[in-house]
């Protein structure tokens, strides 16, 4: 997988909605403020504040904005504003060809796996990492630096982890939001899990229903296909004090033995404030007895994100 320019002071950035709308001419401007701070010179998608019911705006415009980036030789980066729904419905008109010709970083998570996984057909690593409309942590702007400018180091140990089958793997990240990679089954844009570490996160799912999409993950071969699992948050799901309910990390740690695999769950990923920016298509080197998640480097490791 080729890794896209550094995006250095002066990048041009463009802004997009490609699935939810934003709330308010106030988010946008947040986004744009915090692409000024990190040197960046944005680029605010044309359509980027209509609405269409739970869209930002209709297909066909939220498309055009996607794809004028892509294409264009005067953007260096795309930063998604936002997730929500609504990337799968642009799938079939991505122009995945300009990508593949002129590669540049995209930034985004939850939803936006559907970009991460279509848009890695063109062998170009992509960024699951903070949207544009919310403010960083520094935790979480110092991740997204190290991914996208400096090329260092964005993951690394992770404290608070818990370790659901021992061992260390090394393999190609791949993943996002569990929800829309179980939706990706059996479509043509699932991503290439084979000697993947996989990384999955979803918000506001129940155990059952994570059950359930973890079950179709593995009757689709993904999970034998795997070399390691690293597990996110999966925040405001089933309380863990819910007697009718499974553990979660019972649930996970099933999932991580039908792969056979090392499995780690609780990395800095998900919708949380403090997240991890992954480069999906990198090689990745797991270590789940010690807790850890480090990128193979291509320049010199920092181990501080």
């Amino acid at each position: 997988m080729r890794l896209p320019p550094a995006l250095a002071a002066g990048a041009r950035v463009a802004l997009v909605a490609p699935a939810g709308p934003l709330r308010s001419s106030a988010e946008l401007e947040c986004a744009v403020e915090q692409a000024r701070a990190l040197g960046w010179d944005p680029v605010v998608g044309e359509h980027a504040l209509e609405r269409f019911g739970y869209l930002a705006g209709d297909d066909a415009r939220r498309l055009h904005d996607l794809n004028a980036a892509l294409a264009s030789d005067d953007v260096d980066g795309i930063w998604c504003l936002r997730g929500g729904y609504g990337a799968m419905r642009l799938l079939d008109g991505l122009d995945v060809d300009a990508f593949a010709r002129r590669p540049k970083a995209l930034i985004g998570y939850s939803d936006i796996t559907a970009l991460h996984a279509a848009l890695g057909r063109a062998g170009v690593v992509t960024f699951h990492g903070p949207t544009a409309r919310t403010p960083m942590s520094a935790f979480a702007r110092e991740s997204l630096v190290h991914a996208v400018v400096t090329h260092t180091e964005s993951c690394g140990r992770a404290p608070e982890s818990r370790t659901l089958r021992d061992g260390r793997a090394e393999g190609t990240l791949v993943g996002g939001n569990l929800a829309l990679l179980a939706a990706l089954c059996g479509t043509p844009y699932a991503p290439n899990y084979a000697g993947g570490i996989l990384v999955l996160e979803d918000v506001g799912e129940a155990t059952y229903r994570i059950d359930r999409m973890l079950r179709q993950l593995a009757l689709s071969g993904a999970l034998s296909q795997l070399a390691g699992i690293a597990y996110g948050q999966f925040s405001d799901g089933t309380p863990a004090d819910d007697a009718n309910s499974c553990a979660l990390d019972d649930i996970l740690r099933e999932a991580a033995d039908l792969a056979g695999v090392p499995a780690l769950a609780g990395i800095p990923l998900g919708h949380i404030d403090d997240q991890w920016t992954i480069p999906l298509g990198a090689r990745a080197e797991l270590d789940a007895t010690n807790g850890t998640l480090y990128v193979v480097p291509t320049h010199s490791r920092s181990t501080s994100a």
